[in-house]
């Protein structure tokens, strides 16, 4: 039997276990049939049964050199250690050739973030004649000016804003506590929202929230997040927005400023600091666009 026969039935053969075991999906199965075909059009002559751990590496080699990207390669060794782990299953082969292969490393992808000028424009849009609009104008301080979590802003008590000292104590991820600045600017406008228009929104009802609904409930993360797009479009902010966007606009601006990874790392309330070093990445880029836009030889 030829080399290439016995690759299509081999894979044939793989796929139908594939669909018997777990059931997948047609296109998910066309994804595992796509990836090792490529494999056997790379290979030329010989059988997927006799391949080794360097065919390995330089079909991957080859997959980035013809511009693929690290995940898309990752997920071809994938396909292949499935292949050739049901191969040893099957006694056709007796190594895996990909036992020791590492995958592509995959690239952070970086947080989106925005501008400063961004930041005071969206801080800017909620009217502030309306209790609504107050309020929205304090979460949307506070959460500057703290880098909160989404959910560590809308679970904020009362007893956990001190605006006499200007901190919030914060009680986050496995339970971490930590104490954060908030700043001139927060403080002010939290004394706004406290005096004018939480008691508005309540009505006389009661609740330790910080951040109130008109119904007098607390504050949710789909809310706030309604309102940050509602916002966004109000200051015509075209950039994609996600829930944490804040947050990492307060991490960038603060290295763009000169704030230390250490510092930044306590005040986001980071277990690790590499978690914290992907806005450095943020803030160099930032600066490259600035230079490449501006700079007569960019």
């Amino acid at each position: 039997m030829s080399s290439s026969q016995s690759n299509r039935d081999a894979i044939d053969l793989f796929v139908d276990a594939l669909w018997l075991e777990s059931g997948l999906s047609p296109n998910t199965l066309s994804a595992y049939r796509s990836d090792l075909n490529r494999l056997v059009s790379f290979l030329g002559d010989k059988s997927l049964l006799e391949v080794e751990q360097p065919d390995i590496h330089k079909f991957l080699a080859t997959l980035m050199a013809a511009g693929n990207k690290a995940s898309s390669s990752a997920r071809v060794l994938s396909t292949l250690r499935r292949f050739f782990r049901y191969q040893i299953r099957q006694n056709q082969i007796t190594l895996d050739p990909c036992r020791d292969v590492m995958p592509p490393k995959l690239g952070r992808p970086l947080p989106k973030t925005l501008s400063e000028s961004q930041v005071e424009a969206l801080l800017d849009a909620p009217n502030l004649e309306t209790p609504l609009g107050l309020r929205d104008r304090a979460m949307l301080e506070t959460i500057y000016a703290t880098g909160l979590r989404v959910s560590e802003l809308v679970g904020m008590t009362l007893l956990e804003a001190n605006l006499d000292v200007g901190l919030v104590r914060i009680v986050g991820k496995g339970n971490k506590e930590r104490l954060v600045p908030l700043g001139e600017q927060a403080v002010e406008y939290l004394r706004h929202y406290l005096h004018r228009a939480r008691p508005d929104l309540l009505k006389h009802r009661v609740t330790d929230a910080l951040f109130v609904t008109s119904r007098g409930a607390g504050m949710t993360r789909q809310a706030f997040w309604h309102l940050i797009k509602k916002y966004a479009l109000v200051a015509g902010i075209n950039a994609e927005l996600s829930p944490h966007t804040l947050r990492h606009a307060f991490a960038t601006h603060l290295i763009n400023h000169g704030a230390d990874l250490r510092s930044v790392q306590m005040l986001l309330g980071h277990s690790d600091l590499s978690t914290t070093q992907i806005y450095t990445q943020v803030a160099k880029e930032r600066l490259q666009s600035i230079h490449a836009q501006h700079h007569p030889r960019g």
